[in-house]
């Protein structure tokens, strides 16, 4: 059964065709969750999940211009791929700013005690308190930490919500700005467009329109892809990220900040390239009548999801604490937030090592279970 997610292309499909219904299929996605978004009114959810929408169709169709750029019209492709990455990117900001402060201010509290922790988590507490607790019942060091982090945990959940806040605040205009904007209408034209007719080049018109010649020209351009993240995951310590509590995330972490963002920007890489790589998959699905990417794929994408949203939380924990004049409880709390994330971080490229391991990559691509679903 196919994917709902996928174009529904006759089978034996030219390559032009099974381009042009992938893209045609993600540029009605993106229209109605533009309608969605302008119909949402008051409703901040249904704005949210609009937009969350919005973005997802306009990433698709960026990277799927990326990918089989050669196919279509040069100078057409790269102009509405930038101006869509450029909406995908003002519309995220808002979204993450949101995101960013809730998993801090959900990070502190869990570590100041104000919230109870998950049982497998509470049960090693416990586990490590019974070790340290002399039998005179005298508070361990664990205890006592948390104590004194207790002292600067709302200072410091003060500092960041007015810190996140006020950024969110300037996403959120800065979106709506975008979307009242020329250029925004220009992009929202070329989209409509697309879903209309897809140009493509007059090389792809006279050589791969023909049938069955749809997977082997679509399959050479989503094999450079598949290369790309092959050599940019070679490029990874996953040798060191296969033993747990290695510290090499947190150390790089309390480094420089330019130096903490060259250690994850290899990371950050990787998933932008398996992003491009899961794209390719649905289009060469498309034209198979597959049943959508790779589970695991989809699996090892989320985990650099949690690397990328546990780097930057650390960040804003890391900036909140260079604010001047700041008392020394709200800096200590900032300093144990901050180390709680890089180790989110060390935990996420653990999970991705493990999972990418399952992931074998082969002439058609990594195999294994199928979903019909990914971000």
């Amino acid at each position: 059964m196919q994917s709902p997610d996928l174009p529904l292309v006759p089978r034996g499909a030219g390559a032009d065709q099974v381009l042009a219904g992938y893209l045609q299929a993600r540029a009605g996605d993106f229209l109605r969750s533009l309608r969605l978004h302008g119909e949402s009114g008051a409703d901040t959810a249904g704005a949210e999940d609009a937009a969350r929408s919005l973005r997802r169709a306009a990433r698709r169709i960026g990277g799927t211009l990326h990918t089989f750029r050669p196919l279509l019209d040069v100078a057409w492709a790269d102009q509405l791929r930038t101006e869509l990455a450029w909406l995908s990117g003002v519309l995220a900001d808002e979204h993450a700013c949101t995101a960013r402060l809730a998993r801090l201010l959900d990070a502190l509290a869990r570590l100041s005690g104000t919230k109870p922790v998950p049982a497998a988590r509470a049960a090693d507490d416990e586990t490590a308190a019974e070790s340290t607790v002399p039998a005179g019942g005298a508070l361990g060091p664990q205890t006592a930490g948390r104590g004194a982090l207790t002292v600067g945990a709302a200072r410091a959940g003060a500092l960041l919500e007015r810190q996140l806040t006020l950024g969110r605040t300037r996403a959120h205009s800065a979106a709506l700005q975008a979307l009242g904007s020329s250029r925004f209408h220009a992009v929202a034209d070329a989209v409509a467009l697309l879903a209309s007719e897809v140009p493509l080049s007059p090389t792809t018109t006279a050589t791969t329109a023909a049938p069955g010649t749809a997977l082997p020209a679509l399959f050479a351009h989503a094999d450079v892809a598949e290369r790309r993240l092959l050599e940019a995951v070679t490029t990874l310590p996953l040798a060191r990220a296969a033993h747990p509590y290695n510290a090499e995330a947190l150390v790089h972490g309390l480094a420089t900040a330019s130096a903490g963002e060259a250690q994850d920007a290899p990371w950050h890489q990787v998933r932008h390239l398996l992003r491009l790589h899961r794209y390719a998959r649905e289009v060469l699905c498309a034209g198979e009548g597959g049943t959508g990417p790779d589970l695991r794929l989809t699996a090892a994408g989320r985990t650099l999801d949690r690397h990328r949203d546990a780097a930057e939380a650390a960040a804003a924990a890391a900036a909140a604490a260079r604010t001047p004049r700041i008392a020394p409880a709200t800096a200590y709390a900032l300093g144990v937030l901050h180390a709680d994330q890089r180790h989110e971080v060390e935990a996420a490229r653990f999970a991705f090592q493990r999972t990418w391991q399952d992931v074998p990559p082969g002439p058609e691509g990594p195999r294994g279970r199928q979903t019909v679903a990914a971000p």
